[in-house]
């Protein structure tokens, strides 16, 4: 049974140094996830590209789900020199963090209107390269610190993540309002060098696999068995330890994985082509929706990191999926209503709020279900099953608001939330029963 803390030591998480250093590698994240999402939606809908193909380009956020097939890489072998350098982890992040910045380079040198098929090549690297990044950083967090601070862990991590989705959301569009899409776009990849640097300045955190492990004891064996043991250790193992440690409440977990990001991944894909259909500018969308939004955010996700250091996960975790489906109604309301400001900044503060305290819950229920020994190919299969259904969901998001309006699409959205606030009330439930 969870021990419940005092508000005072709740809160004193944040003053740790290793919670503190979480908000860089989160800028670091979060900085090209709205690139190649959101805010690639509005660049190309600026630029008169039919809703339906904004919809299919949400696809490319499909490269995060199936990073699950590298991350037994990334958990095990090393980078020739880099490794030895800057440490697992640290190596990894590096590589994935100059990938990320050419991309956008890339991104930026592209035109839209004769090259839509290039910028869709350059938004799957830098979504490849930052699921790699992912890989990495979600590893080196769980690494370098308990599970009991892991809430406030993610909390930082949502702090620096929302300020890089600050840069990329609300940057972007006034960059672009005052100058252009391109212009934005370079300036994304120079912001890049905020990740280079954390990385260089952060210490690698311990942990349990080296690389040894597999090349080791293997490296007098047939290059047939090598090829064999690599194989069973890095993508085989950790997901029978995974299934040995659960039992069959395994397959609940991996279900409400799957579902709880849903309604938000779901609804996230036609937010600002909604914004600007409803007639609101590109800098009243910055204004509102990404620097107003923002703060809800960080108030979320900070509420939800005490939450689990407080009461534990289960209950903040059916708080926050509760929270998620029930605000996607009120952007309906929004839908049906005369275009007010007031209204928009009421309803995006309701729906950034709840995201925060849901995300930074959910980021430490992932991160206690890893086992130390396969922290990063664990996880990325967590992250990949969080993303997967929902991307692929997503991408009819524009279908579906062109054939039946966004009243339709938002109602939708939030009872596509559903099955998952079930199944934390089952989880939640065997809990209790188990101890």
């Amino acid at each position: 049974m969870a021990i419940e803390k005092s508000w005072q030591s709740a809160f004193s998480v944040y003053a740790k140094p290793n919670v503190l250093g979480m908000v860089f590698l989160g800028f670091s994240a979060g900085l090209p996830f709205l690139l190649v999402f959101s805010t690639l939606s509005a660049w190309l809908r600026d630029e008169g590209v039919a809703r339906s193909v904004i919809g299919f380009f949400s696809w490319v956020g499909v490269t995060y789900s199936i990073k699950v097939f590298w991350a037994p890489f990334i958990d095990r072998l090393p980078l020739p020199l880099l490794t030895r350098i800057l440490g697992k982890r640290r190596s990894w992040m590096m590589v994935a963090q100059f990938g990320i910045a050419g991309g956008l380079l890339g991104m930026a040198g592209s035109d839209v209107h004769s090259q839509l098929q290039q910028v869709a090549l350059f938004a799957v690297w830098v979504a490849f390269c930052s699921a790699t990044q992912d890989v990495a950083i979600d590893a080196f967090r769980i690494e370098s610190a308990k599970v009991e601070y892991q809430g406030a862990m993610a909390a930082a991590y949502v702090l620096g993540y929302r300020i890089a989705l600050l840069a990329a959301g609300a940057g972007a569009f006034y960059i672009a309002d005052f100058f252009s899409w391109t212009v934005a776009y370079l300036v994304m990849a120079v912001f890049m060098a905020v990740g280079v640097v954390a990385t260089l300045c952060l210490a690698e955190p311990p942990h349990p696999i080296a690389e040894q492990e597999i090349t080791g004891p293997a490296q007098h064996k047939p290059i047939g068995q090598r090829l064999t043991t690599v194989f069973v250790e890095a993508m085989v193992n950790p997901f029978v330890e995974f299934f040995t440690r659960n039992g069959k409440t395994g397959l609940l977990i991996l279900l409400l994985i799957a579902l709880y990001k849903m309604s938000d991944i779901t609804m996230g894909v036609m937010a600002n082509p909604f914004y600007m259909d409803l007639g609101f500018s590109k800098q009243e969308i910055a204004d509102v929706s990404k620097i107003f939004g923002f703060f809800m955010t960080i108030a979320g996700a900070a509420l939800g990191g005490t939450l689990v250091a407080k009461y534990g996960i289960m209950r903040p975790l059916l708080l926050g999926a509760v929270m998620v489906a029930s605000t996607n109604l009120l952007f309906a309301v929004l839908a049906v209503s005369k275009p007010n400001l007031f209204l928009l900044a009421g309803v995006i503060s309701a729906d950034n709020l709840s995201g925060g305290l849901a995300a930074s819950v959910f980021i430490a229920y992932l991160s206690s279900l890893t086992s130390s020994a396969y922290t990063a190919t664990q996880y990325a299969l967590f992250s990949s099953l969080m993303t997967l259904p929902a991307q692929l969901l997503g991408g009819f998001s524009g279908v579906i608001v062109d054939y039946y309006g966004y009243l339709a699409f938002f109602v939708y959205a939030s009872c596509v939330g559903l099955p998952a606030i079930v199944l934390v009330l089952l989880l939640a439930r065997k809990t209790a029963n188990n101890k």
